[in-house]
């Protein structure tokens, strides 16, 4: 047997040492089985899945299954994950200066707004 160290994380079944490539969480309030892409953490209630195994998986009768294929080409967010991401900055950045300049009573106080650990600079 070798005793070859893996990186990554291991197929969840008992018997597998194969390294996963898939995470399976199931919803039981709607009776459904998700098999997706290996998730960034490893979450308790959720279980890793080798190639072996995922393409295997069979889950109880009346239960569905959704399966999301791994897209090797996609390396990230998508531009319209980072375009939410930035007009929710956007956001929160104009609420923030709008409050700061509501609370503002000293016209010799700096323009850039702080509100929490975020930071509101004019443009």
């Amino acid at each position: 047997m070798s005793n070859q160290v893996r990186t990554g994380r291991v197929c969840s079944r008992v018997t597998c040492r194969s390294v996963a490539s898939m995470t399976l969480t199931y919803i039981y309030a709607d009776s459904t089985a998700v098999l997706g892409p290996l998730a960034t953490f490893s979450e308790p209630h959720s279980y890793d899945l080798c190639e072996k195994h995922s393409a295997r998986l069979t889950v109880p009768n009346g239960w569905n299954v959704i399966r999301q294929s791994v897209d090797v080409d996609s390396a990230g967010p998508s531009d319209d994950d980072l375009m939410a991401i930035a007009d929710a900055v956007r956001e929160v950045a104009q609420v923030a200066l709008a409050s700061e300049h509501e609370v503002s009573t000293s016209p010799s106080q700096s323009s850039v707004g702080r509100r929490g650990h975020l930071r509101a600079v004019p443009s």
